[in-house]
């Protein structure tokens, strides 16, 4: 998947103004705003994220200058609108761009995605209620990677306030250059660094020790290189080998680092407990891993949209964020 031409415009450089950039970039009609903005919104990182009125903020960090992330749908154009404001927008050129269209998966074919598994009649009527659903990614596969360990065997609910407290914890408040303080619950914080999140007490965290001992492995090892975090460094299979070789890492968190990090779009977490009753109220002889793998099977290559429309289908019908 590759993003399609991108549009940067400079508004503010420098003086007593704080630096701004701001930059198009295209999708493929149809694109779900709505619903790519409601899982970003159940999963943001307390201080660090917020999503508010159709429109996506976060703290960013871009060669070690910060600055503030907003990202919108363009009212008539097939585009979302990205502006980076203070010291980061210095910083913002193609490689920014691939960075957000990735984290929105911009490069999806909907016509593709939603024609492949249209052919299964479970997911027929779920494509053409949301035939724009997107696969959410993440600002960084490290951010993604906390999230995915801390998240093992919890609520989405549980594990975005124990990321809340990790940030607080190892995160780096935000001085912005216009000197001004952050709204109330506006982000304010840089997500942990590796080093950082290495080095840092997890003890009452609200984590299980040996989750806490995986966390605080995992980020070792990415602060030593001792891992790839991306298939710039790795392709898949590599990747995927390196990450289950870490201690507490198994392949449901392998699997959806894949699918919002990594960009597979074939990545499936079988073990889901949201995905497997889906798919068991579908089918009640379908209630086992094993069971369900035939019929996954035929969800290739698109098992990660296949997994977001059976999540979004719970949410649709439930409150709250549930699954991934």
């Amino acid at each position: 998947m590759s993003i399609e031409t991108t549009t940067i415009t400079s508004i503010a450089d420098g003086g007593q103004v704080p630096p701004s950039a701001q930059m198009e970039l295209r999708f493929k009609a149809p694109y779900d705003w709505a619903r790519v903005l409601r899982f970003f919104s159940g999963r943001a990182i307390p201080g660090v994220e917020q999503v508010v009125d159709g429109v996506y903020r976060r703290i960013v960090d871009l060669n070690g200058d910060a600055g503030r992330l907003t990202v919108t749908k363009h009212p008539r154009r097939h585009c979302l609108i990205a502006t980076v404001e203070g010291a980061a927008a210095r910083h913002v050129d193609d490689a920014f761009a691939r960075r957000v269209a990735s984290m929105f998966d911009l490069g999806a074919d909907p016509a593709a995605i939603g024609g492949g598994l249209a052919r299964d009649p479970w997911f027929a009527p779920l494509v053409e209620a949301a035939p724009g659903l997107r696969v959410p990614g993440a600002w960084s596969g490290f951010e993604l990677a906390v999230r995915a360990i801390v998240g093992q065997q919890v609520s989405v609910k549980a594990a975005t306030t124990i990321v809340g407290r990790l940030v607080q914890r190892a995160g780096e408040r935000v001085v912005h250059d216009d000197g001004m303080p952050a709204a109330d619950g506006a982000p304010a914080w840089r997500f942990p660094t590796p080093d950082a999140l290495a080095a840092c007490d997890l003890e009452k965290i609200g984590m299980p020790g040996k989750r806490a001992a995986a966390l605080t492995g995992m980020a070792r090892a990415v602060a030593a290189g001792h891992v790839p975090l991306d298939p710039a460094q790795a392709d898949l299979g590599t990747l995927r080998r390196a990450w289950l070789d870490l201690p507490g890492i198994g392949p449901w968190t392998v699997e959806y680092i894949a699918m919002r990090a990594w960009r597979d779009p074939d990545a499936w977490p079988a073990s889901d407990l949201v995905l497997m009753q889906s798919i068991a109220a579908r089918d009640p002889s379908l209630d086992r891993l094993a069971s369900q793998k035939h019929r996954t099977e035929g969800w290739r290559p698109w098992r990660a949209y296949a997994a977001l429309h059976l999540w979004n289908d719970v949410a649709d019908r439930a409150s709250g964020a549930r699954g991934g």
